[in-house]
């Protein structure tokens, strides 16, 4: 919070304080002499100092308050401290000390107005989320070879819902959708509403949610947190993690295929494939709990 003290051209707008990193979202209203990198590096620089001089001392005094002059005033104080600790340590032993950041900063700039709302609120989910993968660390790993039916997929999420009582399709067909912009919305808004009816109920729904109608079921099981498996048109990197909108979904993710970083659109094949996939899965699921309807 003390960088508009020595920068007032900006303005810390949001940060956030994870166990290993820190991010943080800076406003620069007006232009700055020296960019944006120069401040950045000497925030990093200044937080190693901070850490080693902590390390000899308690850090309260070095910053009792948050107005410009007192901070200035604190890391005066500081850079002291740490010429101290250089000449009574010496060089080597000073600059061998554990530093706070291990990493070179990243700097990103935002381009769309809505990337800052949605950052701030990645922020503040961080946290939960870190809390979360400590809870369920198995419902955020890649899970290989998942079997239902003969067929394997990779998964990740919730993969208790494999153990459901029961599972159903959504699946919206073409017809329905060619009817309702000729204006016969009826059988669409039904079949629709009777998805959500039955995952009320318990049902868990099973789809790839392509079509924007699917996906609009799909917002409203996320919105009411009603459980659903996904299957998707790509596999998982490494280090995959859901999305915003599915890392607090009571969902799992199946792909009956790998990895492919190259793979930019799904196309009419993947899709008639994922359907025909989710039909045999709730076949294949159902029949295992005695359900044959």
């Amino acid at each position: 919070m003390g960088i508009p003290a020595y920068h007032p051209e900006v303005k810390v707008l949001h940060f956030c304080l994870m166990p290993d990193h820190l991010h943080a979202v800076l406003y620069v209203h007006h232009r700055m002499e020296k960019g944006i990198a120069t401040l950045v590096r000497g925030f990093w620089q200044g937080v190693k100092k901070l850490g080693r001089a902590c390390s000899y001392s308690d850090p309260s005094f070095l910053f009792p308050s948050d107005t410009r002059e007192e901070l200035k005033e604190a890391c005066a104080r500081l850079e002291k401290m740490a010429a101290v600790l250089c000449e009574e340590l010496g060089s080597e032993a000073y600059y061998g000390l554990a530093p706070v950041f291990t990493e070179m900063p990243f700097i990103r700039a935002m381009g769309r107005y809505s990337q800052l709302a949605n950052t701030i609120r990645y922020l503040d989910m961080n946290p939960q989320r870190l809390a979360t993968k400590r809870m369920m660390p198995g419902f955020f790993c890649v899970q290989q070879g998942i079997e239902i039916g003969g067929c394997r997929y990779d998964g990740v999420g919730n993969i208790a819902l494999l153990q459901a009582e029961r599972y159903d399709v959504v699946h919206v067909r073409s017809i329905w959708v060619k009817d309702a912009e000729r204006g016969e919305r009826q059988p669409l808004r039904d079949y629709m509403n009777s998805r959500v009816l039955e995952a009320r109920k318990g049902v868990v729904m099973v789809s790839p949610f392509i079509s924007p109608q699917e996906k609009q079921v799909m917002q409203v099981l996320l919105d009411e947190q009603r459980s659903f498996i996904l299957l998707s048109d790509n596999g998982f990197r490494e280090y995959y993690k859901p999305s915003d909108l599915l890392f607090d979904a009571c969902a799992l993710i199946l792909s009956p295929w790998p990895y492919d970083a190259g793979k930019r659109h799904i196309t009419r094949a993947d899709c008639l494939a994922l359907n025909r996939m989710a039909e045999e899965i709730i076949k294949n699921l159902n029949h295992e709990r005695g359900r044959t309807e």
